[in-house]
């Protein structure tokens, strides 16, 4: 189920004027409206903000200076977010300025989940600092936090009861309505969150990085509705994210739950107990002394697990015609019939996509011999960089698409089987819960380019059942794993 989704078509209806009936006994929004400018009139002549230069808040010919994005009820108004509330960037001090316990600072990276969390990597700055050089981006409870520096954009937080006092960083800003602060500030959260607003802001930045301008923020165009009606939205909105936030844990559970239920079915699977073994079956030695006399079957193996009736430990470099990384090769500037499967390649949802390829020279074509040329079934396994080197696929025929072949770059190794071999068992060797483990702990390289070398891929036990009980093991694993793919497939819809 996609929550998101859902949630993003509440705040949309909220923000239309779709979500809850409206009330003919409520005040139009123009009453609430004359009240926030009474109040933000009172801060002016108390000094405690001040009069914005280029327009005077008693202009009501201001608000309606601009171009609606969307309709709204008669009994509604468009505003400018500096019409009803102050807007204020934030500051980023010396690092003399920072102390072990003081006012808490903010920074974009505690606003996680649309809240805050300054459990994450907390900062304090003193308060003789807070209440002088950044008096300006003083923050307290109730107030928005929203980013204004990207991507992504639409980072928004409510600063939480917790913190009497906060400050926050340049790549912020802080919005505090005027009037009625607490169920303003509710719905100017639900509206900005919903993005159409933030969307329709024409960002400025270098190239990666897209900025929002304190003025920019200070004019993003607000929806206002009577404040009967906003304190409809805010409390039907409430229940709906209540719902979505017990949806979304029980799907995350689930999921989790999911996850460990395939590794469970590996175990099982590389232990010998997911089928039963058959005795008319072919033993895994006589198998392998045939198809590769060179072989080594190990049998002095004191600290591995029992090997079912009909088993054999060994290498996988001996169960292999083909092992070995693959090539950096001189790539074409023009795409080609060619491409080079590389990290990039590899998807985290388990597939290949060969969409951000690089192509072979063909000059350096005739330089590789036809045993790099990947074949269905070869096991494909991800062997440098951080976070995703020992990620393993299965490279299938239908991955070619239009193209004759495709090689594998340098950071890729390829472990092709025996035909003997049932090539899907070994996948799912590599990917158990046991195979990946022995990738990590068989890691080499720094902290910063980790490096899974052919060698160590080659050394890997295999506990290798006769060939028969491959097929019934794999035959069996894609059985169930169809059946809960599907029960996850229709979580999603």
């Amino acid at each position: 189920m996609d929550t998101q989704k859902l949630r993003q078509r509440i705040l949309d209806l909220a923000i239309r004027g779709k979500l809850v009936p409206q009330d003919p006994n409520d005040e139009p929004a123009s009453v609430l409206l004359d009240r926030i400018r009474a109040e933000k009139e009172r801060l002016i002549a108390e000094g405690k903000i001040k009069r914005p230069k280029s327009k005077k808040s008693t202009d009501k010919s201001h608000y309606q200076n601009f171009t609606p994005p969307f309709d709204i009820p008669d009994s509604w108004e468009w505003v400018r977010l500096e019409d009803i509330a102050y807007v204020a960037s934030g500051s980023t001090p010396s690092k003399e300025s920072f102390v072990p316990n003081g006012i808490p600072y903010l920074k974009m990276y505690n606003l996680r989940k649309q809240r805050i969390d300054f459990q994450y990597q907390p900062q304090y700055i003193s308060e003789e600092v807070h209440n002088g050089k950044l008096s300006r981006s003083r923050a307290t409870a109730g107030d928005i936090i929203m980013n204004i520096v990207g991507p992504p954009l639409g980072k928004i937080a409510i600063i939480p009861t917790s913190f009497k006092e906060c400050n926050f960083n340049q790549a912020a800003v802080m919005i505090r309505p005027f009037y009625m602060k607490d169920i303003l500030a509710e719905y100017l959260f639900n509206y900005l969150e919903e993005m159409t607003e933030i969307n329709c802001i024409s960002t400025k930045g270098t190239a990666g990085q897209v900025n929002i301008s304190l003025t920019q923020a200070q004019n993003m165009r607000i929806s206002l509705p009577p404040i009967g009606e906003i304190i409809r939205i805010n409390e039907i909105v409430r229940q709906y994210r209540g719902i979505f936030e017990t949806l979304e844990s029980s799907y995350n559970e689930l999921t989790e739950s999911i996850a460990k239920t395939k590794s469970k079915i590996l175990d099982l699977a590389m232990q010998g107990k997911l089928v039963p073994q058959d005795s008319t079956d072919e033993p895994a030695t006589d198998m392998l002394r045939r198809i590769n006399p060179k072989a080594r079957i190990i049998t002095d193996n004191p600290h591995s697990r029992n090997i079912p009736n009909g088993w054999c430990l060994c290498e996988l470099r001996d169960l292999c015609s083909f092992l070995s990384r693959g090539k950096s090769p001189k790539y074409s500037d023009v795409p080609n019939n060619y491409p080079v499967f590389a990290q990039k390649c590899n998807l985290k949802d388990g597939g290949i996509s060969l969409n951000q390829a690089r192509f072979l020279d063909e000059s350096t074509l005739l330089k590789w011999p036809d045993r790099y040329k990947l074949k269905d079934l070869d096991i494909l396994v991800n062997s440098t960089g951080t976070g995703t080197v020992g990620r393993t696929r299965l490279f299938l025929n239908k991955y070619l698409k239009d193209f004759p072949f495709v090689l594998p770059d340098s950071h890729v190794s390829v472990v092709r089987t025996f035909d003997e071999i049932d090539s899907k068992f070994i996948y799912y060797n590599l990917i158990s819960r046991e195979g990946q483990t022995y990738f990590n702990d068989n890691l080499s390289g720094s902290t910063n380019q980790k490096e899974l070398y052919i060698e160590a891929i080659g050394n890997k036990l295999i506990f290798l059942p006769p060939k028969n009980e491959q097929e019934r093991i794999v035959a069996k694993i894609e059985k169930f794993y169809h059946c809960i793919d599907n029960i996850e497939a229709s979580l999603q819809s």
